[in-house]
């Protein structure tokens, strides 16, 4: 399968004073969902205003830049390319001259059957810039015959199968969208203040409800799975139309396992306590007689909390984590064990020494980080380490937005927890059960997807 997978934040501002602003503030939210670009579209007298960039959005927005971003409309971007093919045409807003004005798309989830669409569209001459699966749906929306741009977005959207949640910015029109499975999260709110003696009421869409807490939004629900919220005219007049409705809900349950910030709340669960509760089912799941219940930072803090809060076992910060690290740096040339870890991490001795400790992390992936965490922790002096993690084992790749390795390269998909264990170098190895996930989200298998974990994917996947 060609990878398009990305994972994203989507941001939109309708009738505010300082659009454009606001906007790189919530990006600023969202950036923990994507690191690799960026981009703002403001609308200003029904033009399109644009600016994209490659990094991260404080490095790519200026006061200059802000300024020229005029109007009181606005839509932004953040992206994390799963593919390699981090380029510049492939960063969001995606912006079109359409016959009825300007369009700009921002988009975060997965198009499954992207690739078919794009060899169609591509038989009947269309021309394609990147290589990413939002620019499917510009090419069905200019080549739809409704008259009612709404329609137009209607019809194409009918046509794409997968996740997305979408904010769509038009000359004259602000649309929010939610694929009817309602995979990945998307949220209205209201920012309502005055400037120079001026009122507002804005209405404002984000990814995450984190963003609303940022710019002082009040968050008013989330848009609905198959809902086209549209919002238009100068009060910010709103109405909806609705997809066909999907057979069930998929929500994604890794969501709240790890890619939500942890003071957002994602399907109406707050994420600091689902993963708190993630904790307390693992340790009623996976007891062990210990001294201390130890996290990975930052991925294994609010579980670990409940796992310690549920076993009685004293919780404490043995590993250190350097915030100030990105995603590359400089090695020595003499050879030093584990570096790469290490430089991010740091096993507080005098806490773990002589210690049986639990270690709490969110996933194993590939298995290598997490052995080379349990090194660190066993050379710091613990007695023994049990790892646990509050989540089940991760089995099979993501094809809805959230980027994941392939099946061969998960190690829950190719070893036995025993196996596992015994690579990693834990004394003992224990996963939350699908079950005890659902449980802790307080869900059902009729409304989340975690086909990551028990491999039953919602929706057809093409080769």
């Amino acid at each position: 399968m060609k990878k398009w997978r990305e994972e994203c934040g989507v941001f939109g501002i309708w009738n505010h004073p300082e659009a454009s602003r606001i906007t790189y503030l919530g990006l600023f939210a969202l950036q923990h969902r994507g690191q690799e670009s960026c981009g703002i579209v403001s609308l200003d007298k029904e033009n399109h205003i644009h600016h994209k960039g490659l990094g991260l959005v404080a490095d790519n927005f200026t006061e200059p830049e802000l300024d020229r971003l005029s109007g009181r409309t606005a839509i932004g971007h953040v992206r994390y390319a799963t593919t390699g093919d981090n380029l510049l045409t492939n960063a969001q807003p995606l912006t079109a001259n359409l016959k009825d004005g300007f369009v700009a798309v921002a988009h975060n989830g997965n198009i499954v059957n992207a690739g078919k669409l794009r060899e169609e569209l591509k038989n009947d001459g269309a021309i394609f810039q990147g290589s990413n699966d939002t620019e499917v749906l510009i090419h069905l929306l200019a080549r739809d015959k409704a008259v009612k741009f709404e329609d137009r977005v209607m019809n194409a959207l009918k046509k794409l199968e997968g996740a997305y949640s979408l904010v769509i910015l038009t000359s004259k029109q602000l649309f929010a969208v939610r694929d009817p499975m309602g995979f990945r999260p998307l949220s209205i709110g209201k920012l309502d203040g005055d400037m120079n003696g001026l009122s507002y009421s804005s209405w404002v869409v984000a990814s995450e409800t984190c963003a609303f807490d940022l710019i002082g939004a009040k968050f008013e629900r989330d848009i609905l799975p198959g809902e086209i919220l549209i919002i238009e005219n100068g009060g910010g007049k709103t109405h909806s139309l609705h997809l066909p409705e999907a057979p069930k809900k998929a929500q994604c349950i890794f969501e709240h396992v790890y890619f939500a910030r942890p003071d957002s709340v994602v399907f109406g669960e707050g994420v600091y306590e689902a993963r708190k509760n993630l904790g307390r089912y693992l340790a009623q799941e996976c007891p062990i007689d210990a001294d201390i219940v130890v996290p990975v930072p930052d991925s294994g803090v609010a579980a670990a909390l409940g796992y310690a809060e549920e076993s009685k076992i004293p919780f404490d910060m043995g590993i250190i984590r350097n915030h100030y690290v990105g995603r590359t740096f400089i090695e020595p040339r003499s050879h030093i064990r584990s570096f790469g870890v290490k430089i991010k991490l740091n096993p507080m001795a005098a806490l773990l020494r002589g210690k049986r400790v639990i270690v709490i992390d969110d996933s194993i992936v590939r298995g290598t980080t997490s052995k080379k965490i349990i090194s660190l922790v066993r050379n710091a002096g613990a007695k023994e380490i049990h790892l646990r993690i509050a989540a089940p084992p991760t089995t099979g790749p993501c094809y809805y937005g959230v980027d994941t390795p392939t099946k061969k390269e998960l190690i829950a998909a190719n070893q036995s927890v025993d196996e596992i264990r015994k690579f990693v170098g834990a004394d003992t190895l224990g996963y939350l059960s699908v079950t005890g996930l659902l449980k802790a989200v307080r869900a059902n298998s009729n409304t989340y997807c975690a086909a990551c974990f028990d491999g039953k994917y919602p929706t057809p996947i093409y080769d």
